[in-house]
């Protein structure tokens, strides 16, 4: 993403998937970093200016949650998202419109807010993976996702829609993606659930002033409101 960086330096993100290849997967928009160059599936590697560190151990598994008895909720009609909450961040944020560049690579927010929506998946509350990208950090001012790493898995998600029902999401997992071994399939692939995808920087790589990996939240629809 533009500026994620630490102030230092300030180069796009590019997806490494073509507009192709999106008829291929639901919203495979792979999410290239918001520094530096990458490849969606690992394939590439980090700037040779980049110290080489290990790979990144497993996400751990959140403990399972309680037993319910409780049907899921049904999937909601397509409705443009048109604010994002997270009460565990403070977080409450308009959002934008993204979609794909001339190239095939992926819009994303001029500043460190808001957050955007990507156009060319499921809107919040539809069957599969919604998409949703935000700056953890824009030339030293604090982004919209600034801290998203720390959400849990009583966390919740709040999309208004024009509609006027909110979509409401339960976080399931917490995962950090280095940029060159990106899950194109496991974050944008088919999904038989209504899911949110949110994304955003990190691993800043304090020599460089870049964030070398991607934090990806996943979150399923715990319910639709009726505002």
């Amino acid at each position: 993403m533009p500026g994620c960086t630490d102030g230092h330096r300030t180069r796009p993100i590019r997806s490494r998937i073509t507009a192709g290849a999106i008829a291929a997967l639901l919203a495979t928009v792979a999410i290239g970093g918001c520094s530096g160059s990458s490849q969606a599936d690992g394939g590439s590697t980090t700037p040779a200016d980049v110290p080489e560190r290990p790979a990144l151990p497993a996400a751990p598994a959140f403990p399972p949650q309680r037993p319910t008895t409780q049907a899921p909720p049904l999937p909601m009609d397509r409705s443009k998202p048109e604010k994002v909450r997270i009460p565990a961040l403070g977080v409450s944020s308009a959002l934008m419109e993204l979609g794909l560049l001339d190239d095939g690579t992926l819009e994303v927010p001029p500043g460190p807010f808001p957050a955007g929506w990507y156009t060319g998946a499921p809107t919040p509350g539809e069957i599969g993976p919604a998409i949703i990208t935000g700056h953890v950090r824009w030339n030293a001012v604090e982004g919209v996702f600034a801290g998203l790493e720390t959400l849990g898995p009583d966390d919740r998600i709040i999309v208004a829609r024009r509609d006027g029902t909110k979509a409401v999401f339960e976080v399931s997992k917490v995962v950090e993606y280095e940029k060159s071994r990106f899950r194109t399939r496991a974050v944008y692939g088919n999904i038989d659930h209504a899911g949110l995808r949110l994304i955003t920087c990190g691993g800043l790589n304090r020599l460089t002033g870049d964030f070398e990996d991607n934090i990806v939240v996943f979150a399923v629809l715990a319910e639709s409101r009726t505002t």
